[in-house]
């Protein structure tokens, strides 16, 4: 199935994040993942956690399932040393296939369900789902940006050359 009309700037948005992100940690050394210009400063480690929690949000808004054990330590409003962190490598591995799963999700999703009202207490700009799933690509779209950064000021070319 097609994309539904009105999401496909949505979806364009996510998949354009997947190849950026990923772009801002390759060839970080595993010390990389965890430097932070200031002591309340996230590091790419949990930007990218962040991010993958937001994405299995949205994946349970439309229906599928993702999880890994950590994701709870990058949820909204946790704080950096929340627990143990998985390796960097993992949250790479997870990007991959979280991003693969949402792709397919979008692929399948049904006009209807994106046209549902948006669930209480969650950002919409339109108060329908997919409303609260364009939310998430903008909230996403933040943290891809602030990874990016972080990997020029650790002193790596920029992610667009």
């Amino acid at each position: 199935m097609p994309i539904p009309n009105g999401f496909s700037n949505t979806a364009s948005t996510f998949r354009f994040n997947s190849d950026f992100l990923a772009k801002s940690y390759a060839g970080l050394t595993d010390e990389e993942w965890l430097r932070q210009p200031s002591a309340t400063t996230n590091h790419i480690l949990w930007i990218v956690g962040h991010v993958l929690w937001a994405r299995a949000s949205v994946l349970r808004m439309l229906g599928s399932h993702w999880t890994r054990p950590w994701l709870a330590l990058f949820g909204r409003g946790q704080k950096l040393g929340a627990g143990e962190y998985p390796a960097p490598h993992e949250l790479a591995e997870a990007w991959t296939e979280i991003s693969a799963a949402l792709a397919a999700a979008f692929e399948s999703v049904a006009p209807e369900v994106l046209a549902a009202p948006a669930p209480e207490r969650v950002p919409s700009f339109d108060g329908t789902l997919g409303g609260t799933v364009a939310f998430l690509a903008f909230h996403e779209s933040t943290h891809v940006g602030q990874a990016c950064y972080l990997r020029k000021w650790l002193g790596h070319e920029g992610t667009m050359g």
